[in-house]
């Protein structure tokens, strides 16, 4: 007779024992667990009423940059930095809504990478507004129907995002109030096999990040670019021969399969989000900041424009031209910077810039965030 797998064979009472042992140590650490993130709640709870009663914000990204900060440099293991900035992500998210509710509005629909980027913000103890657009998501936010809206910005592979920066150029009142560095992972889902696939659906930048990959892989299928992956995802779940290049957690909505996973040209595939509001805030010592501005249209203008951050000793991270859409060969110039506005060196780079620029706007300083998955 053959011997059964050893996967098979019975628990001992021995082990049964040292299990029940295991489990009622884990039972009595929850308890413990939830008694200290109850405590917790209530102390952020009384720092909302003192906020309230100072007309503060509710929301302070660099509060809580601080508290990712401190937990992640305290982490031991063997929960990974990503397991445990999640955890504390939506003990933040609860404890915020204990002051305040607050709304977000994001390119639709869920599970789309926008989607997912004001997740891994803000958490889900937020009323989250899906649009249909990047201008929406701007012309909700100028109207104060929510407090904050989530918008790509730049990717590593493809640049910076048109729709986001041209909406910067007409509502330049809006502020960076944070960013969300999201690193993206493509994936194939499908429910039918790679050899039937005739078509594949994905928000534009999606499939031009994957393009090698596609050309290779599928080279007689047709790209359809639709308005998002989440969008992608839900019509390769309805349509015979279809795929969509996706985020994983599209496939589990869907109910889809990944055929193939992390398909994306580049390793280091990034694309950074901004939170934009109406609010400004304080410098934490790690910051960043955002500006738009333009200049004559002549020899050397820019050289000395840049020239500023260069004598100031400021280091530019992203620099991005657009066309003015004057109707002359103009361009607007969007940078980022390290630093905060209320830096001594900052205010004198600004009031050096004015005087080399037709125009200049701060888009908002705001806490430097380290990459997420």
């Amino acid at each position: 007779m053959a011997r059964k797998p050893e996967s098979d064979q019975p628990i001992s009472a021995k082990t049964l024992a040292q299990l029940k042992s295991l489990r009622t140590s884990i039972d009595k650490l929850d308890l413990q667990i939830l008694k200290f993130i109850n405590e917790r709640a209530a102390l952020a709870a009384e720092i909302g009423r003192i906020k309230n009663d100072h007309g503060a914000e509710v929301f302070s990204p660099a509060r809580e940059e601080e508290v990712f900060r401190n937990i992640l440099e305290a982490n031991k293991g063997p929960l990974d930095e990503a397991t445990v900035r999640a955890v504390f992500r939506e003990i933040m998210s609860g404890s915020r809504a204990l002051q305040k509710v607050i709304k977000v509005a994001y390119l639709g629909p869920e599970y789309s990478y926008s989607h997912l980027a004001s997740v891994e913000r803000f958490g889900q103890a937020v009323e989250y507004m899906r649009v249909g657009s990047i201008a929406s998501v701007f012309e909700v936010v100028n109207r104060g129907q929510v407090d904050f809206g989530v918008v790509p910005l730049e990717n590593s592979t493809d640049g910076g995002v048109s729709d986001t920066l041209d909406m910067f150029m007409r509502l330049p009142q809006l502020k960076i109030c944070a960013e969300v560095r999201l690193k993206i992972h493509h994936n194939l889902l499908a429910n039918c096999e790679q050899e039937m696939i005739r078509r594949v659906y994905s928000k534009p930048q999606a499939l031009a990040q994957c393009r090698n990959w596609l050309s290779k892989n599928l080279p007689h299928a047709d790209l359809k670019d639709v308005s998002s992956t989440a969008v992608a995802a839900q019509l390769a779940a309805q349509e015979p021969g279809a795929a969509a290049v996706a985020s994983r957690q599209a496939a589990v909505k869907y109910g889809l399969r990944i055929l193939f996973a992390n398909i994306e040209d580049y390793p280091h595939n990034e694309t950074r989000f901004a939170v934009i509001g109406l609010q400004e805030y304080d410098r934490t010592g790690n910051d960043k900041t955002a500006l738009m501005f333009k200049v004559p249209h002549h020899p050397g203008s820019l050289v000395d424009a840049l020239d500023v951050f260069k004598s100031n000793k400021l280091n530019l991270t992203w620099i991005e031209s657009f066309p003015a859409k004057t109707g002359k060969q103009e361009y607007i110039f969007f940078v980022d910077f390290d630093g905060h506005e209320e830096d001594p060196k900052v205010k004198r780079a600004l009031q050096a810039l004015e005087k080399q620029c037709e125009e200049l706007h701060v888009l908002g300083s705001y806490p430097v965030a380290e990459p997420s998955e």
